[in-house]
């Protein structure tokens, strides 16, 4: 499956594009601090390299509430990959996490990669 993304990425018009599909949980008490912290990092992904598509945080009337999801494209795996070592080594982003971990929020990440499926005009 890895060997058929590199070669034949979802499109977008003419530009290849592969998603990062970041599931969250956290302790619901702690929903502000998460929040703070997810707008904290979008410029940090911007220029690590991603592009947000969006982060969907819960709501209180259908659904856990201790779930979000962020999905950012980039153009490539080899992209990702990149994305990852950016973000890695950038101090905003250290520093952020650092605030997440003191809030009590305990948040754990799950990432995947996940394809579109293009829809009907």
């Amino acid at each position: 499956m890895f060997a058929e993304w590199r070669s034949r990425p979802y499109k977008i018009g003419s530009t290849a594009v592969i998603t990062l599909c970041i599931r969250y949980a956290f302790n619901a008490d702690h929903l502000a601090d998460f929040r703070a912290y997810v707008e904290a990092e979008q410029g940090v992904i911007e220029r690590s390299g991603g592009k947000i598509v969006g982060y969907f945080l819960p709501t209180d009337f259908a659904g856990p509430t201790n779930e979000a999801i962020g999905l950012i494209d980039l153009p490539s795996l080899a992209a990702y990959e990149q994305y990852r070592h950016v973000l890695a080594e950038d101090p905003e982003h250290k520093r952020n996490i650092e605030r997440l971990q003191q809030s009590g929020a305990a948040v754990a990440m799950n990432r995947s990669l996940i394809r579109r499926v293009e829809g009907r005009v």
